[in-house]
């Protein structure tokens, strides 16, 4: 799967190579697993939805499609600063991060 992401980032013009990476269920797997396996994995989005079971995560990778997929919106939670001030965090659902992953080939985590 690495291999593959790799050609892709050297190709990405190519349609037939990121239209592969997109459609299989091995990416699919990938993202969830990335998604599911970061510190962010107990954050959920505006559908209060969270893959921490194996059957969750199974049934997320059915559900992931690319083609007619419409984000949801983030949810806005205010973080305590250093200096006693406050700032706007946005948290995407699953399942914005996984179809991000899987449409970038990428995501960055902190």
């Amino acid at each position: 799967m690495r291999k593959l992401q790799v050609r892709i980032a050297k190709a990405h013009k190519e349609k037939a190579l990121r239209y592969l990476l997109a459609t299989s269920y091995e990416a699919k797997a990938l993202a969830i697993r990335k998604v599911t396996s970061n510190k962010g994995k107990r954050t959920a989005g505006v559908d209060h939805m969270k893959w921490d079971t194996d059957a969750k995560k199974i049934e997320a990778i059915c559900l992931l499609k690319r083609r007619g997929y419409k984000a949801f919106p983030l949810r806005k939670v205010n973080i305590a600063k250093a200096n006693g001030k406050t700032r706007s965090l946005g948290i995407p659902t699953m399942k914005d991060r996984a179809v991000q992953d899987i449409s970038y080939g990428f995501r960055t985590y902190n």
